[in-house]
């Protein structure tokens, strides 16, 4: 248990965590969902390109992310949340005052760094330094609070755009990002002792190089078996955040309803990590991930086969992606080990961010190119693959993590 904490219960320091989440995804990934289009028509951009700003940010966010969490392992995540807060406002305010198009995407990049310093992985991060192996059921908790990130800003948003211009609402959650993150991020969590991290050099040095490297040859096979099944996950989440609406009405479904059919998703992912939280500590979180990603491919299958009652693919699909957050935050843990935790979930928050900032233009163009039931196809592939990829990690949970 990190210094300062006697101070500070738990249930503290998730809850400030889980209202930071709430807003930090609402008024970053969640934004271009509600004021892309106004931007569009208001300065004439096409909108194209004004997603492509958003594009750009998640490159930089993944970018970053080893960084980020290599900075959380040596100083906890006080201080790099605390400045993923002033990024998110800078790049709010930049967004604001943009009147050229570089400069939109300038202020983008800069919004790229709040997000990678920000949001989950950041948060699964900062509970893993703070409470180690214990820190599954505050990891779980805090998905529940994240669940409602679109369901709080998207209306915000909407008002916010529709009293005082897409402009304004930027402004205003420059203003949250100051007075309401901020404050959260610098008092709400403990300040923790800092952690010398060795140079790359001394990580390689030793007598018995030969065998050091034979003994983590398992243990890198085993990390990119789990970045593999993280990030075909994030793609096809990625995929459907912005083409489901799409894809639905491919199925001659009215746009109204395609919405309100879109609405289940995420009720169903907070109604999924709820019995995750009741039934999930008593098994591994390889069975978290292997749940979810059958979820998710069955609910893709019905789509693609046409099964008649949508809702129900929708509700599995949302179920899906409702655990596999928890199970992102989880799973490596539960594998490695507390030990370089911060530093492990950077490097598996990159591949994931990345292939979630280019999946839906590639969709995109799948779509344009072939139709909704090609794209379907890819994405019911990917799933399979990914369910394969979680049962591979199955005889790994065997293993007591080093460290």
């Amino acid at each position: 248990m990190a210094p300062g904490l006697g101070s500070r219960s738990q249930w503290l320091v998730v809850g400030a965590l889980g209202i930071n989440q709430i807003l930090a995804w609402g008024s970053s990934y969640y934004l271009p969902a509600v004021l892309a289009k106004p931007v569009a028509e208001d300065t004439g951009w096409p909108l194209t390109w004004v997603v492509g700003g958003f594009t750009a940010g998640l490159l930089v966010a993944g970018a970053i992310s080893p960084r980020v969490g290599r900075e959380i392992e040596r100083f906890g995540g006080r201080p790099v949340l605390a400045v993923g807060a002033m990024m998110l406002a800078l790049g709010h305010v930049g967004l604001a005052l943009a009147q050229h198009y570089p400069l939109h995407v300038l202020a983008w990049l800069v919004m790229g760094v709040g997000i990678g310093a920000g949001l989950y992985d950041p948060a699964f991060a900062t509970l893993g330094r703070l409470y180690g192996t214990e820190a599954r059921r505050a990891i779980t908790t805090l998905t529940l609070y994240g669940g409602f990130a679109s369901t709080v800003c998207w209306p915000l948003s909407a008002f916010l755009a529709a009293n005082l211009g897409w402009r304004g609402a930027c402004l205003v959650y420059a203003a949250i990002d100051l007075l309401v993150l901020l404050p959260i991020c610098w008092f709400a969590l403990p300040r923790e002792e800092r952690r010398d991290l060795p140079a790359p050099s001394a990580r390689k040095a030793g007598p018995a190089a030969g065998e050091a490297e034979a003994a983590a040859a398992p243990s890198a096979s085993l990390f990119w078996l789990v970045a593999l099944c993280l990030t075909l996950s994030s793609v096809i989440t990625a995929v459907f955040s912005v083409h489901l609406l799409t894809v639905l009405q491919a199925r001659d479904i009215p746009l109204a309803a395609a919405v309100g059919l879109g609405a289940l998703v995420g009720p169903s992912q907070v109604g999924a990590r709820v019995v995750e939280m009741a039934v999930g500590r008593h098994f591994h979180p390889v069975w978290t991930m292997v749940v979810s990603t059958l979820l998710v491919s069955t609910g893709i299958a019905m789509l693609l086969l046409g099964f008649p009652i949508l809702a129900l693919a929708l509700v599995l699909y949302g179920a899906g992606v409702g655990i596999r957050s928890i199970a992102r935050g989880t799973l490596p843990l539960a594998l490695f080990g507390a030990t370089g935790y911060a530093i492990l979930m950077g490097k598996l928050g990159r591949p994931s961010m990345l292939a979630s900032a280019l999946a839906p233009g590639a969709a995109a163009f799948l779509l344009d190119l072939s139709g909704a039931n090609v794209l379907l196809a890819a994405l019911l592939a990917f799933a399979l693959i990914d369910v394969a990829l979680a049962l591979a990690v199955v005889p790994h949970s065997r293993r007591r993590p080093a460290g």
